[in-house]
């Protein structure tokens, strides 16, 4: 046989191998090779149970270290691999929390299927921004209603200019006490966001404060955006894949029909 072609050959069989899926006789096996790893923080185990690009269905920020403790408590309190068909699940704790990862069956055996997980990860991480948005709005009404206790009157900017304290947010000394808003709109990064949201004080024609918020990537980071004022009620409204435009143009607080307000 040609030297170059077997050498191709045992490549090929190389990577192959590199690539190619953990799998294991039943679910239930599947499932506890992959709360070890992650119990160890293996990320070569992780890679053979999940597949090489494991990474990519992941939220782009990677997974919140406190979820994953709270994953782990909830292992140990209760756990089940729940099968239907050629489909498993694992479930945890006294909530019956799913993993979003099904492992599934195939004719080498169990193993995770990470691609069928991508949109059930996307739709709760989308869940879980939109929530922090609503949190943080309200959390802005808190400040803007400590500002005026301070200044009387409310504050026009988010954080404030150097050296100043014009905004809700501003950067204090050891013993000095804290601004109203906490550094969190304010992200290290331009343009970074606050959990998948930006956010813009805007005018409100009563004479008090409100604000909008929107996904930082429609679809991607968030769905809805959401308006608030003093009253502290949160309105949503689906404006598409023009969220961004469409948020920047509202001059003032006015929600119309299209805005409905959030179940509290």
């Amino acid at each position: 046989m040609n030297i170059k072609l077997l050498s191709g050959m045992v490549l090929l069989m190389v990577s192959a191998i590199a690539q190619a899926q953990q799998h294991f006789d039943t679910p239930d096996k599947a499932t506890d090779a992959l709360v070890n790893a992650i119990s160890d923080q293996n990320e070569s185990a992780m890679g053979k149970l999940l597949g090489e690009n494991w990474r990519d269905f992941l939220p782009p920020e990677g997974v919140d270290p406190d979820a994953v403790d709270r994953f782990l408590r909830d292992w140990k309190v209760r756990h089940n691999t729940v099968t239907k068909g050629d489909v498993a699940h694992l479930v945890v704790g006294d909530n019956d929390w799913q993993l979003p990862i099904p492992v599934i069956k195939t004719a080498n055996g169990w193993q995770f299927d990470i691609k069928e997980a991508s949109e059930e990860i996307l739709t709760r991480e989308i869940g879980r921004n939109e929530l922090a948005a609503i949190e943080a709005l309200h959390a802005y009404v808190d400040a803007q209603q400590s500002y005026y206790e301070m200044n009387q009157t409310y504050a026009q900017k988010i954080v404030s200019s150097d050296g100043k304290k014009d905004g809700l947010y501003w950067p204090i000394s050891p013993g000095e006490a804290p601004s109203p808003l906490g550094p969190a709109f304010s992200p290290s990064e331009p343009g970074a966001g606050y959990h998948g949201y930006r956010f813009r004080i805007l005018p409100d024609k009563n004479h008090g404060f409100a604000m909008v918020a929107w996904p930082v990537s429609y679809g991607q980071t968030g769905v809805m955006s959401f308006v608030i004022n003093q009253d502290d009620t949160v309105y949503q409204s689906d404006l598409g894949k023009d969220s961004e435009q469409k948020a920047a143009a509202l001059t003032t607080y006015s929600p119309d029909k299209s805005w409905e307000p959030v179940a509290p």
